[in-house]
C-alpha cells in the first residue's frame, strides 16, 4: 500500500456540517434612510472651500458609500480607484472595531512614508477622503481632517438653487 492509499483509509470521516442556530432569528436591520446624493458641481465647489480652509490638506474627495466618485479636488490620484478603496476601507474599519470592541468606527486612516489619508463616512450614503501634504505629523493631520470633516457637515451640500433661505452669515 502506498502512503496515499493509508492516508486515504486513516481520514474518511465526513467533514463537520455547521447547524443552524436554534436561538429566534431576529428581523432583518432597517434601511438606513438616505438623503439623495448631492449635486456634483456643488460638492465640488464645498470641497475646494475646505481646501482652502484647511491647512495640511493637500486633495479631498467625496464618495458614496458603495464606492462612486461624486467629486474630487485632489492631485495625482486616480479618483475612481480611491473612491472605491474608500469604500472598502471603510467597511473594513467597521467590521475590525467591532470585532475589536472598541465601539462604532469613526474613520479609516493610512500612514505613508511621506503623508497620510483618511476616510470619513460623513452619512449613511456619502464618504470624505482627506489627503496629507507631505512630511505633515500624524497629530497635525488628524487635526486638519477633522477640521475639514467639520466644516463639510456645517456646509449644506445642496445645490446653490435648493438651499433654505436663510439669515446672511454674519
Amino acid at each position: 500500500m502506498s502512503g496515499t492509499d493509508i492516508h486515504s483509509q486513516h481520514f474518511r470521516a465526513p467533514l463537520p456540517i455547521r447547524k443552524p442556530s436554534t436561538a429566534t432569528t431576529s428581523p432583518p436591520p432597517e434601511r438606513a434612510v438616505t438623503s439623495p446624493p448631492p449635486d456634483s458641481g456643488r460638492t465640488l465647489e464645498v470641497l475646494r472651500t475646505i481646501r482652502g480652509q484647511v491647512d495640511q490638506v493637500a486633495g479631498l474627495l467625496m464618495a458614496t458609500h458603495d464606492g462612486l466618485v461624486l467629486a474630487d479636488d485632489t492631485d495625482s490620484v486616480e479618483p475612481d480607484s480611491v473612491a472605491a478603496m474608500s469604500a472598502a476601507a471603510i467597511g473594513l474599519a467597521a467590521q475590525f472595531t467591532a470585532q475589536a470592541g472598541i465601539g462604532e468606527s469613526r474613520c479609516a486612516m493610512f500612514e505613508g512614508s511621506s503623508g497620510y489619508v483618511c476616510v470619513f463616512p460623513v452619512e449613511a450614503s456619502l464618504l470624505l477622503v482627506v489627503f496629507g501634504q507631505p512630511d505633515i505629523t500624524m497629530g497635525l493631520f488628524t487635526l486638519a481632517a477633522k477640521q475639514a470633516l467639520t466644516l463639510l457637515r456645517h456646509i449644506s451640500l445642496a445645490p446653490a438653487g435648493s438651499r433654505p433661505a436663510g439669515p446672511a452669515p454674519e
